[in-house]
């Protein structure tokens, strides 16, 4: 008897919650529609990476091959070139793009009048808004043989003969570096300001009274008080060290065949096996790879966020 009150009154309460949160649930639903379509149903196509695909055939005709396809891939040159310019190139974006961003942010911290600070932030957050087809014709305006800036007023000034830009290899690591610095930086600089803003200003009151200089202060006070976000943010983005921006990389060099030692990562090499070769297996078998070695990164990056978070009590 007591059991049967006691699923009574459960069931009462789950029903009175259903009734209190269905307008949410309805809401939620075409996000969960939109999710299902988008990313979970697609992953039938996982399969491909292990056939031999006849396009008479179809997918499920197709031959059965097992790992040939990634047998093909890792044989090559191309895995070693395309998974180290992946690694490299994010290791360095993450380094450099959080430096400066911090540099930035502080910066801005120490503008006092409120219009500029705002007229500044959307400056430096422009860039992040533009496309990336935009920026790659921005670049050429710069580093094009007949017409860029670069070769036809910079070099001159220093004696330097013109530069063929899209068929020397060896500067892109700094141009592509220079290019995701100066699009990218705005967005994580705001976030970074947010959390400087967000100090207690007695801190600093306290530390002017003692007599320390405005370097002490943000050495002592600002770094250490969001290292918290430093962190987080940091791992996040290493949970996304296998994914390239695939913008940056093709469309910001031309998709020039002769910097690929450079610019390929495996994106763009997913995107031009398909595109180009019509290898379709080997093809997916590369997307397939980045995406096991990232879902990896992210459990294991998702994991160590939560317990900084839970150690140092940030939820």
């Amino acid at each position: 008897m007591t059991q049967a009150i006691t699923n009574k009154s459960s069931t009462s309460k789950r029903l009175s919650r259903w009734k209190n949160y269905y307008p949410l649930y309805l809401l939620m639903i075409p996000g969960v529609l939109y999710l299902l379509i988008n990313n979970y149903v697609p992953m039938f196509g996982v399969i491909i990476a292990f056939k031999d695909i006849n396009y008479q055939a179809g997918i499920l005709g197709s031959d059965w091959i097992g790992f040939k396809n990634f047998e093909y891939l890792f044989k090559t040159k191309d895995a070693l070139i395309i998974t180290r310019n992946t690694i490299l190139y994010n290791s360095l974006f993450i380094v450099v793009h959080t430096v400066i961003a911090i540099f930035v942010a502080i910066l801005l911290n120490e503008v006092k009048k409120k219009f500029l600070s705002r007229f500044y932030q959307s400056v430096i957050l422009l860039p992040y808004l533009i496309s990336m087809v935009i920026v790659s014709y921005l670049v050429y305006s710069m580093l094009s043989v007949e017409s860029g800036l670069m070769n036809k007023a910079i070099l001159p000034l220093f004696g330097i003969d013109s530069i063929s830009w899209y068929s020397e290899a060896k500067y892109w690591p700094y141009i592509l570096t220079l290019v995701h610095i100066w699009k990218g930086v705005g967005f994580l600089c705001v976030v970074y300001l947010a959390s400087i803003i967000s100090i207690d200003t007695e801190y600093y009151e306290a530390a002017t009274l003692d007599g320390a200089s405005r370097w002490y202060q943000i050495r002592s006070i600002t770094i250490p008080l969001i290292m918290p976000v430093i962190i987080m943010m940091t791992l996040l983005a290493i949970g996304r060290i296998f994914y390239s921006d695939f913008g940056l990389f093709y469309q910001v060099p031309m998709d020039s065949g002769a910097l690929s030692k450079t610019t390929n990562v495996i994106d763009t090499y997913v995107y031009r096996g398909l595109m180009n070769l019509g290898d379709i297996g080997m093809s997916s078998a590369a997307g397939l790879y980045q995406s096991l070695v990232g879902f990896v990164l992210v459990i294991v990056s998702n994991y160590a966020v939560r317990k900084f978070s839970k150690d140092n009590a940030l939820f």
